[in-house]
């Protein structure tokens, strides 16, 4: 740990893009939810009010995470994991734990809620990229290299999909099989072990009618096009209706109580519409510089913690940005996860802003 020292500036091109997708989210927010929000709350700034806060807080922590040197993060790994654990279990007690949309995924912290899976992420990109420096001349084996962080794995995935979060599970279970990879895990060992997930997945899609009918609705959302299909129809009329550049921000039909939650899971719908094919050009484009320099941050990092930290983390942003926009478009399933620094809400804000600073912080070490 000696060897670290704070020799560059933090990664620039990645936090200007970073602060771009927050301040264009920001805009949207306020332009996809402000007819929604005076018919509920008689006041059409209520969620860019408070976005506006929550991008504060975002702000404040990524600075914070920025200066605390990262390899020091190592002593909360097994403290995160515990953490992450009593909190995924607190969502079970009547008064915490709150109800919505079918699932119990947000916490009841009195004067605001908070998003348990959000946090789980990141405690357990953290915790695996410590286990697996620590454990990396055992990594090969089993026994001693592959018993523990699969254990911890499956302890999340499983309390997570109780709630029930399956898009979560899926994240967890590929940015653990990226990291296990990059730590030096045999090929064979992976295989084994995807070969082991693959089938649990599919009789989870299966399993339950409600993943079944979204299923059904990505493979001909007109068969059912008031019911099962009417989400992803509503997004490809916004797509469609958009053009190449967009009937102007603020000026979008789609919003007008057609897409369901279009401030949330559905905001590159209205961007399509507003901003059309050169808006979402520019969002994709700054996506792919974000993971890029993410990724890049991982591969020049002066040591094995730091690499797989930002691996990790970079993955749980483009895999987040890949769900969302994918199924926004109709490629994939919808899933209902958040599009990161663009969506409403303080969870997914903020633990998406502190990996961002804990990546600035690691691209400003050199061994």
């Amino acid at each position: 740990m000696n060897r670290l020292s704070r020799g560059k500036k933090p990664d620039m091109i990645l936090l200007l893009v970073t602060l771009l997708l927050a301040a264009i989210g920001t805009v949207m927010i306020y332009s996809s939810s402000s007819i929604l929000a005076t018919e509920r709350f008689r006041d059409g700034q209520f969620f860019l009010k408070k976005q506006l806060v929550f991008l504060s807080l975002g702000l404040l922590v990524m600075f914070m995470a920025t200066r605390f040197p990262y390899y020091k993060l190592r002593k909360l790994a097994w403290p995160g994991i515990a953490a992450a654990v009593i909190l995924l279990g607190a969502l079970w007690i009547p008064s915490l734990g709150i109800r919505a949309g079918g699932a119990v995924r947000w916490l009841n912290l009195g004067v605001v809620s908070f998003q348990v899976s959000e946090l789980v992420k990141v405690a357990l990109i953290l915790f695996l990229a410590h286990f697996l420096t620590e454990k990396v001349n055992h990594i090969r084996e089993i026994r001693h290299g592959l018993l523990i962080p699969l254990g911890v794995t499956g302890v999340m995935v499983g309390l997570i999909l109780l709630q029930p979060d399956f898009g979560t599970t899926v994240i967890l279970a590929l940015i653990t099989l990226m990291m296990l990879y990059m730590a030096g895990v045999r090929i064979l060992h992976l295989a084994g072990i995807a070969a082991m997930f693959i089938p649990v997945a599919f009789w989870l899609l299966l399993h339950k009618s409600y993943r079944l009918a979204r299923l059904t609705a990505f493979l001909d959302p007109w068969k059912d096009p008031r019911h099962s299909g009417f989400q992803i129809i509503q997004s490809l009329i916004s797509f469609g209706s958009g053009g190449p550049f967009g009937v102007g921000i603020g000026d979008g039909m789609q919003k007008l109580f057609y897409l369901p939650e279009p401030h949330t899971d559905f905001i590159l719908a209205v961007i399509a519409e507003e901003a059309g094919l050169i808006g979402v050009g520019l969002i994709l484009l700054l996506y792919f510089i974000l993971i890029l320099r993410g990724f890049q941050i991982s591969l020049k990092a002066p040591d094995l913690f730091g690499n797989l930290l930002a691996a990790g983390l970079t993955m749980m942003l483009a895999l987040e940005a890949f769900i969302n926009i994918a199924g926004v478009m109709g490629l994939i399933p919808l899933k209902g996860l958040a599009l990161p620094f663009l969506s409403y809400g303080g969870t997914s804000l903020i633990m998406s802003l502190i990996a961002v600073g804990i990546l600035l912080n690691i691209s400003s070490y050199e061994g």
